[in-house]
């Protein structure tokens, strides 16, 4: 548990006194192995005010690859675990650019910060007064962001866009149950019956389960799924219920809808084997990928793609052997092309793939990847050599 702030040290972490002495702090190693050293020399130079110094670097550092200024802002550990990335927020602002937006679970306003850049006036509140309090340092001034202390299940605005972000915690552990979400989800689409809504959910929620007429989208950055975002009707087009978005920090990201073709062919394997992106696979929209790419399936029930190229900055395998998948089988092929360095993946068949590279135990030195899957109802291997292109 991270150490446990006050609107006292909010206060003081942005005065003047307090800039300089994180300033003085960040220049410290604050490394597991000189923690205690360091730890006594802030002691000794901050007294009681070391806590939230050393915190508020360590959290700094710890948000460097997650939200754009980090090094300038203030959060607790919960807060920054619970923090849209900025890639994510940005790209979530961009669809409501022009808008006015109310956040009601603004917290430390990861969002608001993106929101600002593009809306016209943006309404942020929590319950939580060190956050809101945080918020206020890490928007930096905006002139065009209002913050308040509310309850988001009593609305408090109208004529906005409403922003929720409810906590994914339940008894200290992830939830994806939505009426355990904080606060329940059911409760927040009541809340805001009627509204223009935007609701950040777990990934792994079973949206087909969930009574929505909008549009559900599955965001991925940097071949991590991060989020899904359900969006109220008035939001989206009336023709698509589903999306993903899949963001890139080399500049490759795109989105695909359900709107979009899915017609593809019924074909042998062809060179490469594609595995989608999380957020294609989550949102229901490999065939849709699939078709926008000149692919196909290796099984109409299994994600895996195939087809003669690879999407651009996309990790491909390309097919060197098929084999069946016997482990008798299996080890002669590894062994015919000096397999070491062997990566498995694994869909639609039950194997533990760390159990079977032990089993089958490659010797040689030449990297491959095992594939294996079923096509029909056929448990079939693929070893392949992996490339991005």
């Amino acid at each position: 548990m991270g150490y446990g702030f006050s609107r006292a040290d909010v206060t003081f972490l942005g005065s003047a006194a307090g800039l300089a002495a994180l300033a003085e702090v960040d220049r410290l190693e604050l490394t597991q192995a000189t923690h205690l050293r360091d730890l006594e020399r802030v002691r000794r130079d901050h007294g009681a005010a070391a806590a939230c110094l050393v915190e508020t670097v360590r959290l700094r550092r710890k948000a460097a690859a997650k939200l754009a200024g980090a090094g300038e802002w203030l959060f607790t550990d919960d807060a920054l675990q619970q923090a849209t990335p900025t890639a994510v927020a940005r790209g979530r602002a961009a669809r409501l650019a022009g808008r006015a937006v109310h956040d009601v679970t603004c917290s430390i306003g990861a969002e608001l910060v993106e929101l600002a850049r593009v809306c016209p006036a943006v309404l942020g509140s929590d319950l939580d007064d060190v956050r809101l309090a945080m918020a206020a340092h890490n928007l930096g001034g905006s002139r065009n962001v209002l913050l308040a202390k509310a309850d988001a299940l009593v609305p408090v605005s109208r004529d906005t866009v409403v922003v929720a972000d409810p906590a994914r915690r339940a008894d200290g552990r992830r939830t994806h149950d939505p009426a355990k979400l904080q606060p329940p989800l059911p409760d927040l689409l009541s809340a805001y019956a009627g509204r223009d809504l935007v609701v950040k959910c777990a990934p792994g929620m079973d949206f087909d389960r969930l009574d929505w007429s909008g549009e559900v989208e599955v965001v991925s950055l940097d071949g991590a799924v991060r989020e899904a975002c359900l969006w109220s009707a008035g939001l989206t087009d009336s023709a698509i219920s589903r999306r993903a978005t899949v963001l890139s920090s080399a500049g490759t990201s795109f989105t695909l809808t359900d709107a979009d073709p899915d017609d593809i062919p019924e074909r042998a394997p062809g060179t490469w084997i594609v595995d989608p992106d999380g957020a294609v696979i989550r949102s229901g929209l490999v065939r849709h990928y699939a078709a926008k790419h000149g692919l196909w399936q290796l099984d109409p029930r299994i994600a895996y793609l195939t087809g003669d190229a690879v999407p651009p900055g996309t990790r491909g395998f390309r097919i060197i052997d098929r084999l069946d998948y016997r482990e008798k089988t299996l080890r002669a092929a590894l062994r015919k092309h000096d397999c070491g360095p062997l990566e498995i993946l694994v869909r639609g068949v039950d194997v533990d793939p760390d159990k079977l590279r032990r089993t089958l135990k490659p010797q040689g030195v030449q990297p491959f990847t095992l594939v294996i899957t079923r096509i029909g109802r056929t448990p079939t291997a693929f070893l392949c050599t992996a490339q991005v292109h």
